[in-house]
């Protein structure tokens, strides 16, 4: 990169990427390092081995859930840096919260492994995600407000809509939590919530940015 067009220093694009990605990798890994190992005793057969693993299977789900669901936030994270050449103080000043939350999941992961159906556990892990992603979607938004996305704006707004849809999937599995002991079940439906819900997002924010286009189209116009 040429001296007149390096970027501001702090707003290094390869940088903060690297460092999301170290942050990320480090999370993902400590979902594993939060499992229970079994004991001395628990190893002494199979059939005691077999009974741990089984009184621990909620944990084993709760971390391929986490595994899964951070994954694809970082997978939609590299997409929409790899569409950016420029970065905006907003657009880093976001990854501070996002970053912490990501950093943060293990916790909740290892509280709803030991206790899935508790609606506080399922609280703090639905509200964790839907921090992560709502974090995502002004990562989105400002990227698209302020030009920084390379390409077709509109897809991008498309993407951020899909992940509104996602984080508010989440708000409402949280609510669910405390009159429903299996809310739980929503967060692997996730992605649905993506496919048919950003769609529906994204027809609410046009009509609202153009009022008068659902007004025409009533009156034959």
């Amino acid at each position: 990169m040429s001296e007149d067009v390096r970027p501001e220093p702090g707003l290094s694009p390869e940088r903060l990427a690297f460092f999301t990605d170290a942050i990320f990798a480090i999370a993902m890994t400590l979902l594993a390092v939060e499992l229970e190992r079994p004991d001395k005793e628990e190893l002494e057969s199979a059939g005691s081995l077999g009974r741990f693993l089984v009184d621990q299977r909620t944990s084993y789900l709760a971390f391929a859930l986490a595994f899964v669901l951070l994954w694809s936030v970082w997978r939609r994270h590299h997409q929409l840096l790899d569409r950016i050449r420029v970065l905006s103080k907003t657009f880093v000043f976001w990854h501070a919260p996002f970053l912490l939350l990501v950093a943060f999941l293990p916790f909740p992961t290892a509280v709803i492994g030991s206790a899935i159906t508790n609606p506080m556990a399922q609280t703090l892990f639905a509200g964790t995600m839907a921090g992560i992603v709502f974090c995502e979607v002004a990562l989105k938004e400002v990227s698209a407000d302020s030009g920084l996305v390379i390409g077709d704006v509109a897809e991008a707004r498309r993407h951020a809509n899909a992940s509104w849809a996602v984080g508010l999937w989440f708000v409402l599995s949280l609510g669910l939590a405390w009159v429903f002991s299996y809310a739980y079940v929503l967060w692997f439906l996730a992605p649905l919530a993506a496919a048919y819900g950003g769609p529906l997002i994204s027809r609410l924010r046009s009509r609202r940015a153009d009022p008068h286009d659902g007004s025409a189209r009533r009156t034959g116009r």
